[in-house]
């Protein structure tokens, strides 16, 4: 759709937020990106977790779960540099249906680059190709939480991620305000209870490094 004057005006000014996160940005560089000149040399992405949401269409621990799963992934695999899309393998323990999995990979997959067969192939025989590089039911992980590891591709060093989602705070009885949000039912002020839990729940998972544990694997 082509957008009238006014909704151009509205997107240059910036999406309409109704919250605010406070979470560290992933700086990422592509190999890609700077050889067609979208990025000088050296230079990194920032993805945000405005952006993840972007990306899931929606705010949920899930979601943040999943943010945090590819910076602390990354973070451990790259301390001292800036992680390279392309040479970045992403296993998930669990299968691309699965509901928490699959909506997990696509943000991990937003954030690294990493697709499966479907994805960019790379240019020129494969220069900066990230296919085949997210693979699911790739090993057995020693719990039910969501995990994932991530291997350099140059390095071969490897390390996993697993997500203590069941130590997330239930946000509390605001929380049952949704079915009401859904069905219209729901007041203004039911409406901004749930709004307030939900997103103190998210906030929460962004900001406790204790619901993750990182190791080498």
């Amino acid at each position: 759709m082509t957008p009238t004057p006014t909704s151009t005006e509205k997107t240059d000014a910036g999406t309409d937020w109704q919250i605010e996160y406070d979470a560290d940005p992933i700086e990422i560089c592509d190999p890609v990106a700077e050889a067609l000149g979208v990025l000088a040399p050296g230079d990194p992405f920032v993805v945000t977790y405005r952006d993840a949401v972007k990306e899931a269409g929606h705010s949920c621990p899930t979601a943040s779960g999943a943010y945090r799963i590819a910076q602390l992934g990354l973070d451990a695999l790259y301390p001292d540099d800036y992680p390279v899309r392309s040479e970045i393998e992403v296993q998930a323990a669990g299968p691309r249906d699965d509901a928490t999995y699959g909506v997990m990979s696509r943000i991990v997959s937003y954030v690294t680059g990493a697709t499966g067969d479907d994805g960019f192939g790379g240019l020129a025989g494969g220069y900066g190709g990230r296919r085949d590089l997210l693979v699911f039911d790739a090993f057995d992980p020693a719990t039910p939480e969501p995990t994932f590891r991530f291997r350099r591709t140059d390095t071969d060093e490897t390390v996993e991620v697993t997500y203590h989602v069941g130590d997330v705070p239930d946000g509390g009885p605001a929380i049952g305000n949704l079915q009401g949000i859904l069905d219209g039912s729901a007041s203004d002020e039911r409406r901004a209870a749930f709004a307030e839990a939900w997103h103190r729940r998210v906030q929460v998972v962004l900001a406790d490094d204790s619901l993750f544990t990182v190791e080498t694997a």
